[in-house]
C-alpha cells in the first residue's frame, strides 16, 4: 500500500466530525453523482486515526492538565510569535485526540502559546494515541530533554509520577532516562526551604548549590550561607567546604559531652547493618526511638545501596 501523505491534509479525511457546512453539501452532491468505473472512497479505520500529522484548528486544543512547566517567557514567546507569522510552525506540536471535536496537548505548549499569539488558525499536530499516565510522563520527558524545565519544576514533575501513577523512584527514573540517584536527588530539592527553592528558580544558585545546603538543618545558617553564595558568587566547592566545616565544629562538641555508655545491643544490630549494606552503620538512641546513619561514598555506592533496600 502506498505510504499516505497525511502532513497539512484536511482534518475532515480522518475525523468525519470536523466536515463543515460547505463540505458536506459537496459531499451530499458527491453522493447524487454516478461514481467512476473502479474508483473506492477512501476511508480511514479510527485505528488508522493515529501517528499522523495533521493541521488542527488552535481552539481546538486544550492545554495538557499534567504540564510539569508553568514559566514561560513572555518575551520569548513575542519572539517566536513573530517568527511563525513569517515563517509558519515547522516541528509540529503532539496532541491527542479526545473526542468532540477536541485535542489534549501532549507537547509544545510554548509553540501553541505563540501560535495563538500570532494569530494562527491552525497549526501542523502529530496525532498520538496515549493516555493519562503516557501523556503526562510524554510532557515530562520532552521538557527535560529540551532542558525547559527549571530543578523544581522537573521535583514536581517525578513527584507527581510517585504520588499519581503509583511509581517507584526506579520506574520514574526509567521512565525519564534518568539513573535512580538523580531521580533522588531531585525530590530531595522537594524539602528545601522556600527561600532557597525560590533561589533556586530564579537562577541565583544551581541544583548543585541547593544540594549542598540540604544538609544543613538550621535554617538560619542555610539563609546565612545563601546569602554568601548570591553575594560572593561562592562556587558549589566552597558551599560544600563550607557545610564540612560546620559538621566538622559540630563533631568537636559532640566530643566534648559525656556520652552514655555504648549498648551491646546496639553494636550487635550495627555489625550486622554494616554486613548487609557493605558500608558504616551508626545506631543513635534517643529518649524515644533512635536514628540509623547509612554512609556512602559517592553516587555509584548510593545507588548500590538502594537497590539493597529495594530487594529487600
Amino acid at each position: 500500500m502506498a505510504s499516505k501523505k497525511v502532513l497539512g491534509r484536511g482534518l475532515g479525511a480522518f475525523f468525519p466530525e470536523y466536515e463543515s457546512e460547505g463540505s458536506k453539501s459537496e459531499s451530499d452532491k458527491a453522493k447524487n453523482t454516478e461514481p467512476k468505473q473502479g474508483v473506492e472512497k477512501n476511508i480511514i479505520a479510527p485505528e488508522e486515526r493515529v501517528n499522523i500529522v495533521l493541521n488542527v484548528p488552535t481552539d481546538h486544543i486544550r492545554a495538557n492538565p499534567h504540564q510539569p512547566r508553568k514559566e514561560f517567557d513572555e518575551e520569548r514567546l513575542e519572539e517566536l510569535a513573530d517568527s511563525l507569522k513569517k515563517h509558519g510552525l515547522i516541528q509540529p506540536i503532539t496532541v491527542r485526540y479526545i473526542g468532540e471535536k477536541r485535542f489534549e496537548l501532549i507537547s509544545g505548549e510554548r509553540r501553541l502559546r505563540a501560535a495563538k499569539l500570532a494569530g494562527l488558525g491552525e497549526i501542523p499536530a502529530y496525532i498520538r494515541e496515549a493516555d493519562d499516565e503516557q501523556s503526562m510522563a510524554f510532557a515530562l520527558i520532552e521538557n527535560i530533554q529540551r532542558e525547559e524545565l527549571n530543578p523544581l519544576e522537573v521535583a514536581m514533575g517525578y513527584k507527581r509520577l510517585l504520588e499519581e501513577f503509583d511509581y517507584t523512584q526506579a520506574e520514574v527514573a526509567n521512565r525519564v532516562g534518568k539513573n535512580r540517584t538523580t531521580v533522588t536527588n531531585m525530590l530531595r530539592l522537594l524539602n528545601l526551604p522556600d527561600f532557597i527553592q525560590a533561589a533556586l528558580v530564579s537562577g541565583s544558585i544551581t541544583t548543585g548549590h541547593a544540594r549542598a545546603l540540604i544538609t544543613i538543618e538550621d535554617k538560619s545558617i542555610q539563609q546565612k550561607l545563601l546569602n554568601k553564595i548570591v553575594k560572593f558568587g561562592w562556587s558549589v566547592r566552597q558551599v560544600e567546604d563550607a557545610v564540612r566545616e560546620l559538621g566538622k565544629g559540630a563533631s568537636k562538641k559532640k566530643k566534648s559531652s559525656k556520652g552514655d555508655p555504648k549498648n551491646p545491643f546496639y553494636d550487635e544490630i550495627s555489625a550486622r547493618l554494616r554486613r548487609t549494606f557493605s558500608t558504616k552503620v551508626n545506631i543513635k538512641p534517643k529518649a524515644k526511638g533512635g536514628e540509623i546513619k547509612i554512609e556512602y561514598y559517592s553516587e555509584e555506592d548510593l545507588e548500590r545501596i538502594l537497590s539493597i533496600f529495594d530487594s529487600i
